[in-house]
């Protein structure tokens, strides 16, 4: 994987990079399993954020009352 990234400033603050020449972003860079998308992939997620929530409300393990 071509990448060149910053140095983020925190330990896990996302990371602003470059893949084959287009602007990337890195989510928790410093874990085992970083996400790293692009700028079609960040526009879908604002799109879908609303939907995104509700799946995590209605999925999400840690947060439900046992």
């Amino acid at each position: 994987m071509e990448e060149e990234k910053q140095q983020p400033q925190q330990e896990n603050e996302p990371v602003i990079g470059e893949f084959k020449g287009n602007p990337v972003i890195t989510l928790n860079p410093n874990s085992r399993y970083p996400f790293t998308f692009g700028l079609s992939k960040a526009k879908l997620i604002l799109e879908h954020l609303d939907r995104i929530k509700e799946f995590i409300a209605q999925f999400d393990k840690e947060n439900k009352p046992s």
